[in-house]
């Protein structure tokens, strides 16, 4: 990998419909080093397919729900600049089964853990490395799920508390982290057709993937904190 080359590092990239992937596929197309991280290389057959013709892909295991993996991990990268980092792995967590009144409390902490909680540990583990860089830009695919705002149909407490602990851990640390200079994204990526948004969501990976992709590019410090959707248009809180 070319030593001055634009990194990125994107968890959650091995599901085949999966936004993860996506992003990997693009940024590598586009000459990026890119840094796939993936909970089970075992199960990862479309990014390691991926990795087999981008040369500039490099493969990581990490499951983001072992912050002793997280802290390895940004052990071994200790030297490299990860220009952007996208906190991309997520889980749905709600089962018709399981709504109010028999709610799983233990599938919540664990929802939330993913969800909320591993994108703050990943900014902590990995924030010499953004601050090295030039670009220096933590990114979290959020939902408009986690819009108090928005929310109108009920449902999907664990899901919408976890996103919306996202959006305000993440508002938080836009603003600790401006005196370095590293900026903070919260991302919409639109009702996607991925294995969690399902067959009659609206978007292909590939057009949310770009939008974001767009947003990611334009961004300056004075947007730090913002929760954006992939067409760049501002999300209510």
């Amino acid at each position: 990998m070319g030593v001055n080359m634009t990194t990125v590092l994107i968890t959650g990239a091995n599901r085949g419909l999966g936004l993860g992937l996506e992003f990997c596929r693009q940024y590598a197309k586009d000459g990026w080093s890119v840094i796939a991280c993936c909970r089970n290389l075992g199960q990862a057959q479309d990014l390691v397919k991926l990795a087999e013709k981008y040369r500039n892909i490099q493969v990581q295991n990490l499951d983001v729900v072992d912050f002793d993996q997280i802290d390895t991990l940004a052990q071994q990268l200790s030297g490299h600049s990860i220009d952007v980092l996208i906190n991309n792995a997520g889980v749905y967590g709600d089962s018709q089964d399981h709504g109010f009144g028999q709610l799983d409390y233990q599938v919540w902490t664990e929802t939330l853990r993913i969800n909320t909680q591993a994108p703050v540990k990943m900014a902590e583990a990995f924030l010499p490395q953004l601050q090295r860089s030039d670009k220096k830009l933590l990114v979290n695919i959020s939902s408009l799920m986690g819009s108090i705002a928005d929310n109108t149909s009920g449902g999907s407490i664990l899901y919408r508390s976890s996103k919306a602990a996202l959006n305000a851990a993440m508002k938080s640390l836009s603003i600790d982290l401006n005196k370095l200079g590293v900026g903070v994204l919260i991302l919409h990526p639109g009702w996607v057709k991925t294995d969690m948004g399902g067959t009659n969501a609206l978007i292909e990976a590939e057009e949310s993937v770009a939008g974001m992709r767009a947003v990611i590019a334009n961004f300056s410090l004075a947007q730090s904190g913002s929760f954006i959707k992939y067409d760049g248009k501002p999300m209510a809180w």
